[in-house]
């Protein structure tokens, strides 16, 4: 598989830059993008899977979450500059229905079909609902509620407050979690397997595949959102559909394959971090930070989802609570998520 990864960058990446500048068909360079930086995606998931080794669980889960989320940060800012809000916040809504949904329904499926039952930490579990009932159901229904009194003006200084308060709170859970009570809520059995393994690659190596290959995800991802308007045209997609489901899995490829494996591998800690950790940097983070940083652009982004979105997000945060929340897992846990995320996928291919 690592083979085939590596003949898709060899050839992804001259591809995208000569079929750029040649000005080939938007449809073909559509595919292209899309093929490559899933490809490159594949060694920003390798690279952070041996840092994860370095650094253990929760670091690791971090970082995985954070480089794979940069993709999708890269597309949402030039997706922004070029005025397409409605694809950044569908993409948005896809990264929190894809991780919660997508990639935690097929880690806890694959990993489900191996072993019979698989645990991970419980407290980070209860941890992490908590912040995501708060990132997405209080800080993304709010503006929604209020919007509808107020005029744009307001709505964006609602917006901006709202996104300033998620960023610092973000920034508080990851100090709570890494610093002040770090060990505290300890998962024993999964780190000392942690320790055993060997990482593929030394950290410079992987700090610098990890840097290279988010440089040439920049340049692709940039390439890619000029395509959107002629594909979507092409294909009779909405910008909706194009933001929840293509945008999202695109962008979210790096962390997709990386939980899965650590799901395979039994290391549930690490593949639930991955997931519901990359949610709540989406909505707490990303989302929050392409608000103010669309201030500097002619259009500004209010923190405002269609009603189809936030419905759809608010019912996969609580079936992920419901779900998750006892600190174990099985396939048809998994198979469950994944039934919600295809509903879903047809309801936003149908709108």
């Amino acid at each position: 598989m690592n083979r085939i990864f590596m003949i898709l960058v060899s050839i992804g990446v001259p591809l995208s830059v000569i079929g750029s500048l040649m000005q080939w068909p938007s449809v073909m360079l559509f595919i292209i993008y899309c093929v490559t930086i899933i490809a490159l995606a594949s060694y920003m998931g390798r690279a952070t899977e041996s840092l994860a080794i370095v650094t253990g669980p929760r670091i690791g889960g971090l970082l995985n979450a954070t480089f794979g989320n940069a993709v999708e940060l890269i597309i949402s800012i030039f997706a922004l500059k070029a005025g397409l809000i409605g694809v950044v916040l569908a993409s948005l809504t896809g990264s929190v229905l894809g991780n919660l949904l997508l990639v935690a329904g097929l880690s806890f499926f694959v990993g489900g079909l191996k072993y019979k039952r698989q645990k991970y930490n419980v407290y980070d579990a209860r941890h992490n609902s908590g912040l995501l009932v708060f990132g997405v159901i209080v800080a993304f229904v709010i503006p929604e509620v209020f919007a509808t009194t107020m005029n744009e003006s307001k709505t964006l200084s609602l917006s901006v407050g709202i996104s300033v308060i998620l960023i610092t709170l973000y920034l508080a859970a990851l100090f709570f979690k890494l610093v002040t009570h770090r060990g505290v809520y300890q998962s024993t059995h999964q780190d000392e397997e942690q320790h055993e393994e060997e990482p593929e690659w030394g950290k410079k190596k992987a700090i610098t595949i990890l840097f290279l290959a988010t440089l040439a995800v920049a340049y692709v991802s940039e390439n890619l959102v000029h395509t959107f308007e002629v594909v979507a045209e092409s294909f009779g997609w909405t910008e909706l559909f194009i933001g929840v489901i293509i945008v999202a899995i695109v962008g979210n490829a790096a962390e997709h394959a990386s939980a899965i494996i650590m799901a395979y591998k039994n290391k549930m800690d690490v593949a639930v971090e991955i997931a519901i950790g990359s949610t709540l940097q989406v909505a707490m983070f990303v989302a929050p930070l392409l608000v103010l940083i669309s201030l500097f652009f002619p259009t500004a982004m209010p923190l405002v989802f269609t009603m189809p979105e936030l419905i759809a997000m608010v019912t996969a945060v609580l079936l992920v609570v419901v779900i998750a929340n006892d600190g174990e897992s099985n396939w048809f846990e998994g198979a469950t998520l994944l039934a919600a995320y295809l509903i879903m996928g047809i309801g936003f291919y149908l709108l």
